[in-house]
């Protein structure tokens, strides 16, 4: 099943890509700025950090051997903006994909069609696997929007800067000319 090992390959890749999207937001902001909220109701970068983290500690823990919602998680807790030091928040960044990947690493082509549970709820290894694709990329699409608001034009484009798509497209065409 080459398949199975590529797309286990290409699933790390996007993962990778990412954490870096994270990675390269949080590198910008501050420690005043992780906590920013546009109103009561919203999410500062700190609590989707923290709620990210907790989500992939519960759900890659014990991935293929017990619920993805394990009893220990305190989602409401995610959401309470107690991390003060950015030091702090890049730590429980860091736990959370620690666990995601080292999980990824351990799987085999062979557990792709292998049942798992996300509280009580059953799911192909691949489908669970995509759930959180997915979950991920809104959040840490959320913590780059937010960002980018906070540092406006000291924001450092973390894709095509605005204006630079012609350059960029020629340069990509001559790196890859030779391949």
């Amino acid at each position: 099943m080459v398949v199975g090992k590529e797309y286990l390959r290409v699933v790390l890749e996007r993962f990778n890509s990412l954490k870096s999207l994270g990675d390269k937001t949080l590198n910008q902001l501050s420690e005043n700025e992780i906590h920013w909220k546009y109103n009561g109701e919203s999410n500062s970068v700190a609590i989707i950090v923290k709620h990210l983290s907790g989500n992939m500690v519960s759900r890659w823990s014990g991935f293929l051997t017990s619920d993805g919602e394990k009893e220990y998680r305190n989602r409401e807790e995610e959401f309470i903006d107690d991390i003060r030091m950015k030091a702090d928040l890049i730590a429980v960044w860091e736990k959370g994909w620690k666990v995601l990947f080292e999980t990824i690493n351990d799987l085999s082509e062979q557990d792709l069609l292998k049942t798992i549970y996300i509280r009580g709820e059953s799911h192909l290894v691949l489908e669970a696997i995509e759930r959180q694709m997915a979950h991920y990329a809104y959040h840490v699409g959320q913590v780059v929007y937010v960002g980018k608001q906070l540092k406006g034009c000291d924001w450092y484009s973390l894709s095509i800067p605005k204006g630079k798509s012609k350059e960029y497209l020629e340069e990509m065409l001559n790196k890859h000319q030779d391949k």
